[in-house]
This record gives C-alpha cells, structure tokens and sequence, in this order.
C-alpha cells in the first residue's frame, strides 16, 4: 500500500505526464482532471468538458487547475480554493502568470494534489481511519 506521499506523487505524476504533451496536448483543466479520472476510476466527467477552461479561460479567470479541482470536489471548493491561494499566491491564472512565482505545471501538480489528499481522506473515513495530513486540509467545519 502506497504512503499518503506517494499518493499525492502519484496523482501529480499522471496531471503532469499529459499537460501539453503529444499526443493529447491537454491543458491544465483536463490534465488535472485526467489525473483524478485515472486514479479515482471517476469516469463521470468528459475531457472535452473542459477543454474550454484552460489558459486563463476559466469562469472569473479563476486557474483552469484549480477550476478543474472544484469541478470534481464541488463539496470542498471553499476548501480548495483556501489552500491553493495559500500556496500558490492567488486564485487566478491572470495573477499568477503576472507574479511569476509559480509555474503551470507547479499549478496543475498542486490542484491535483489537493485532489488526491481529498481522495484518501475520503477513503479513510470510508474505512474508520484517520488521515492527519488530509484533515488538515479538508478538516469539516
């Protein structure tokens, strides 16, 4: 069994294997949510959805990585959108391409990330355990 580390690696690791790259060339929505369809077997939501909401295109200019987080955890958006400023810098990709402190892929690893600490902590409640790391980030009101 994998460690809640190497869960979050290996949700980043699939986001990222397909972010701009052949043959697919998603851009940051789709590849978070590719990463969340192949490790959550999740298949409810279409690639082609969000194929619109990449490049700073998301509603409110909001980041496409982010915009696709909320979109599969619509539950804990307040919580994502939190944590992801907090790390990131801001909620917007307009923002944080202008501070350029943080990369693309450094949004989409992030996002899928914060997806992939949903997933456990989902799991361990579904199983009676507790996940300290993950609860400190969806920790219920």
């Amino acid at each position: 069994m994998r460690t809640h580390k190497e869960n979050c690696n290996f949700m980043k690791k699939h986001a990222l294997a397909v972010f701009r790259q052949p043959p697919e060339r998603f851009n940051c929505a789709q590849s978070v949510l590719h990463a969340w369809r192949e490790v959550s077997g999740d298949k409810s939501i279409a690639l082609a959805n969000l194929k619109p909401f990449g490049g700073g295109r998301a509603p409110g200019g909001l980041c496409g990585a982010l915009y696709a987080a909320c979109t599969v955890a619509p539950t804990k958006v307040g919580q994502l959108n939190a944590h992801f400023a907090a790390r990131m810098g801001s909620l917007y990709c307009k923002e944080l391409r202008a501070a350029r402190r943080n990369s693309c892929e450094a949004c989409v690893a992030h996002a899928a990330e914060l997806l992939e600490i949903r997933k456990e902590r989902d799991r361990s409640e579904e199983d009676g355990f507790s996940d300290p790391e993950g609860a400190k980030i969806f920790a219920k009101p």
